[in-house]
Parts: structure tokens; sequence; C-alpha cells
């Protein structure tokens, strides 16, 4: 169960928190210097002295508070560079007492990760909104654009993230990819995707019970490219991209599938993904109403 921040948020960003584990650091400073590597530890020492770094119990952590293994230690997440804008813009959609719906644009990260903090769709849209409480309840991929449900309510949360795990969020998504003559479509493409082992960023099919399924079909041939409607009925990461490689129609500009390019390419911002999620409708857990949304982007 995630603890209850100690640290509020601070431009659109909530803190980070980390259980401590046993370990053999006397103090503070000399485990987060030691585990958390991307900081110097004067930066560490000066963000301790002004409070930054705390307990569950709302403590101010000095860099020489005793370790304490069991303790929930909160802290905001920085990068020492800096960050630059992404020249992208997003769209809310809907704004209600428990829902925010957002038009993603590509090249946005959803969450806080890696080399993006402030320039990600959450915290652009705390700061924008001032939802303190905002947190996404379905995934897209950084790469990915359209269509992404936020829950601003803690209360009612629970039962809108309820509807992934029972598959009752039904989805559209619009992909352009090469045309296959042989390729009988539509499809209902099974098969079981798991990481690729020592490569996090990367899944492949592997043997074994499948565990996705996406049905596919053409919905507009376009000269030498088609159109595609993709209607995933589960969510493992990647799942779409996986598939439509698998089938020998890899998304245009799809820089991991089927072969990924080297770490370290920078974004061309005239070459998206061309994988859009077009829309989405549910059945309001609350109310019984029907709820459809609408990407505004087009590929």
């Amino acid at each position: 169960m995630r603890p209850t921040p100690t640290l509020p948020v601070r431009d659109g960003l909530s803190p980070s928190y980390l259980w401590l584990q046993p370990g053999p650091w006397p103090d503070m400073l000399s485990f987060l210097v030691e585990r958390l590597t991307a900081v110097a530890p004067q930066v560490w020492r000066e963000r301790m002295l002004r409070g930054e770094v705390r307990n569950q119990h709302g403590e101010a952590l000095r860099p020489e508070t005793p370790y304490r293994s069991g303790d929930c230690i909160f802290y905001y997440r920085q990068l020492p560079q800096g960050e630059e804008r992404i020249p992208v813009e997003e769209k809310i959609l809907h704004v209600d007492s428990h829902l925010l719906v957002a038009d993603k644009p590509h090249f946005l990260p959803v969450i806080p990760t890696g080399r993006f903090v402030q320039e990600t769709l959450l915290v652009r849209l705390k700061k924008e909104t001032g939802l303190e409480h905002l947190t996404p309840i379905h995934r897209l991929d950084r790469e990915t654009a359209g269509v992404i449900v936020f829950s601003h309510n803690p209360d009612s949360r629970g039962k809108y993230q309820s509807m992934f795990q029972r598959r009752t969020m039904y989805k559209v998504y619009e992909a352009i990819a090469p045309l296959r003559a042989e390729l009988r479509l539509p499809v209902v493409h099974r098969s079981r995707v798991e990481e690729i082992p020592g490569q996090f960023f990367k899944m492949y099919e592997a043997p074994g019970e499948p565990n996705s399924e996406t049905h596919i079909s053409l919905a507009e041939p376009r000269g030498e490219l088609g159109l595609y409607r993709l209607e995933p009925v589960t969510g493992r990461r990647h799942q779409l991209r996986v598939h439509m490689a698998s089938l020998g129609i890899p998304i245009l500009n799809d820089l991991f599938y089927p072969n990924a390019v080297p770490v370290g390419v920078a974004d061309d911002l005239d070459k998206p993904l061309k994988l859009l999620a077009r829309s989405l409708f549910f059945i309001d857990p609350l109310d019984g109403s029907e709820r459809h949304f609408h990407s505004e982007r087009t590929l």
C-alpha cells in the first residue's frame, strides 16, 4: 500500500518514497550516497539540511540520522542537468469530480521515469490543474499518443482501477503499418508476451500459454501502407507493437520492433510512432452511465 507522503507536491511533482530494508549503513547519508548514486553526496547533504528528506512520521532526516530498517523515506526526484521542454502539447478532454481524461501527444512520458521528471504528462497536468492526487489508471507508452484516463479522487480510484483488472474497459487503437497481401484479416492474435532477459525495455513472444490477445483489422488501405484498427483484450507492455511486428506488419517508425535502434538515438519529432489510442469506452462503476472518450489527433 502506498504510504501517505510527508512532503508536499512541489512543481507538480509528488515525492518519491522508499522502504528501508535491513542493511549495514550507520546513518542516512551513507545509505543515500551508496544506494541512490545518481545524486552527488554533497547534493544529498544539502537536501537533508533543507528538510527535503523525511520519514513516514514527518521527521526531517539529517545526514547523521541513524539508519532505521522498516522506516519509509520521502524525497524529491531531481535531475542534476535539468530538462529541456519536449515541444509537444497535451489536451484535457474531460474533467469531473473523479476523473480527468487527457489526449496525450507522442514523445511525452506519462509518469516520471529515467531522464524525464518535469517533462511528463502527469507533472504537466498537476501544474495545470492543481489536482494533487492525480494518478493514471492505465498505461500508455511514451511513443504512443491518444486517450488516457487519470483518477484524482482517492475514494473512488479503486473502483475505476478494477475495470482494468476485470477487462471491462474497451479500447480501440489505430496504427499505420505496411500492407501484406497474403495476411488474412481480420485476425485475432494471441501469444505469450514477456520481457527479453536483460532487456527490460523490450518484449518478445515466448513459448507457452498465451497471456495477450489483440483483434486486428484493416480500416483503410493507403498505398503500400494501411490504417489498422487494433482492439486489445489484454494490456501487456508493448503488446500491440509486438503483435504487429510478429505478423510481419511492424508499426511505422517503431524504434524497438522488430529490431531496436541503438540506445541514445535522439527523438525525431517528425517521425512519431504511428500508433494512436483512438477511443475508450466503459460503464461507469459509480453511476452505471456510458462513458465514451475519443482522441482528437490523427495519424
